[in-house]
Order: C-alpha cells, then sequence, then structure tokens
C-alpha cells in the first residue's frame, strides 16, 4: 500500500459554531462564483475585446447578475441531480429534494439554470443574450474547478479502481487505490478550458463572433468530461450504462455536437457579414 498517494483526509469541515458548519464545498461554490463574476466584469471593461470595441453588457449590470447566476446554479443543479440521476428516489421522498446540503448536484443541470437566468436577465434589460451566455461560459471554467477541488476534499466522485502508482485510497470509497479523477476534472475543466477559452478571448478576440465561445465552451466541456468518466466511477445506483456509458458521458455528448454547430454558425455568420 505504501506505493500509492496517501488521501490528504482534510476536513470537509472548515469550523463549526454549534449546530452551524461551514463546508469547503459550500466556500467552492461561493469563491467560483465570485471569481466568474470579477472575471466577467474584467472582459466587460476591456473595450477592444468586443464588436466595434463597445462591450454588451457594462460591469455593474455583472454584478446584478450574480444573484440570476446564483439561483441558475443552485437551482438548475439540484433538479437536474434529482431529474437525471436519481428521479426514483427523490420522486419517492420529495421532502428530500430541497436538502442540498446532504449532496448531489448535477453541473448539466446547472448549466441549464444559468441558461435560464442568462435569457431572462438578457431580457429583461433588453440586451444580447448571446454576449451574456459567451460571458457565463468564458467565466465557468473557474468555479468547475473549485468545485472539483471540493469534491477531492470531501472524498466523493472519486475515481476507478487502479494499479498505477498515481492511484489514492479513498477512506469513502474501499481499500483499493482509485484514480483522483476530481483532479483530473478540475485540470481538465478547470484550468485547461480556461486557458483555451481566455486565449480565445484575449488573443484571437473571440468575442467580436458572438457565439464562438459558447460553441467553444461546449466543445471544451463535453471532450473534458468524457474523458475524465473513463477514469470515474460510475454512479452507484445507475452503473454503466449499455456496459460501457455512464450518465456523464451521455449528457455530455450532445454538448460536443450543439457546440460543434453553434461554433460553424458564429464563424460563418461573421464571415457572412463582412462578404
Amino acid at each position: 500500500m505504501e506505493q500509492w498517494f496517501a488521501f490528504p483526509n482534510i476536513d470537509p469541515v472548515v469550523f463549526a459554531l454549534g449546530p452551524f458548519e461551514v463546508r469547503w464545498y459550500a466556500l467552492a461554490y461561493i469563491a467560483g462564483i465570485l471569481g466568474a463574476i470579477w472575471y466577467a466584469k474584467t472582459i466587460c471593461r476591456k473595450a477592444s475585446l468586443w464588436q466595434k470595441n463597445k462591450p454588451s453588457y457594462k460591469a455593474a449590470e455583472i454584478d446584478d447578475f450574480l444573484l440570476w447566476a446564483t439561483l441558475g446554479i443552485i437551482l438548475g443543479g439540484r433538479l437536474g441531480y434529482v431529474l437525471f440521476y436519481d428521479p426514483i428516489y427523490f420522486f419517492a421522498n420529495p421532502l428530500d429534494i430541497p436538502k442540498i446540503w446532504t449532496g448531489g448536484m448535477s453541473f448539466h443541470g446547472g448549466m441549464l439554470g444559468v441558461l435560464c437566468a442568462v435569457l431572462l436577465y438578457a431580457r429583461a434589460l433588453n440586451a444580447s443574450y448571446i454576449s451574456l451566455l459567451d460571458l457565463a461560459c468564458a467565466a465557468a471554467p473557474i468555479g468547475l474547478f473549485t468545485g472539483r477541488v471540493a469534491n477531492f476534499i470531501n472524498g466523493e466522485l472519486y475515481g476507478r479502481v487502479t494499479e498505477h502508482p498515481i492511484g489514492m485510497v479513498f477512506p469513502t470509497a474501499d481499500l483499493f487505490p482509485r484514480h483522483p479523477s476530481q483532479l483530473y476534472e478540475a485540470f481538465l475543466e478547470g484550468f485547461l478550458l480556461f486557458v483555451i477559452l481566455g486565449l480565445s478571448i484575449w488573443l484571437l478576440k473571440a468575442l467580436k463572433k458572438p457565439g464562438v465561445i459558447i460553441g467553444l465552451f461546449g466543445i471544451g466541456y463535453g471532450t473534458a468530461r468524457i474523458i475524465s468518466e473513463f477514469f470515474r466511477e460510475a454512479d452507484a445506483h445507475i452503473g454503466f450504462i449499455n456496459t460501457h456509458f455512464t450518465m456523464g458521458m451521455l449528457l455530455s455528448a450532445p454538448m460536443i455536437i450543439l457546440g460543434i454547430a453553434i461554433f460553424i454558425i458564429s464563424v460563418r455568420k461573421k464571415s457572412d457579414r463582412a462578404a
């Protein structure tokens, strides 16, 4: 057992005051959302990144979007988990649906929740929902990174059993070494995707072509998630679908297809306009 990496065994509770507990998971959500809002505001302040050097949104408007985005992430993420991952249990126990502190959030549900928030907020301002969704996609990897690190601290969503030295024994699982798949996802879905989208925005001026960042995000996240799923343990109550696929794979594949379509349409629209 000495050849494997030791799980750090970080207490998931940062501190407690009586019955009140502050957990790393909650702090990860807060840090991810605040970091994403800060990054989106930074992009909005750089006029040269936008069409006609005119940002579609002001920094103050991004601040106002904070509540909308937070509600979209939490409500969408929870309902997505209920519907995508364990509908039978929650339909039989509806009072457990609001208990988000017990765990159970879906990225794909949170993504749909943010999409609804973007559409409603942009409509309220009579502004471009595509540009706001571009911003949301550009900033999303920040929250993905912090969230996956929190998953690692909690010892949840661990990987499949492995014989490679990179394996780690998770006390929440069993005595077998497993891939630290949460860290793989933090790198692929968080850090690497953030860099790719950032280079596209800051060097290639992708925001001048509305929708390009949306398409790149769909392609990038979908690909990163499917790769990670090959190392991540399938959900115990779902298992493998058709012996090879996981629910995460099935939910991510359409993102790649839709992302490619959005990217192509966005680039062609710009080309047609120029012509």
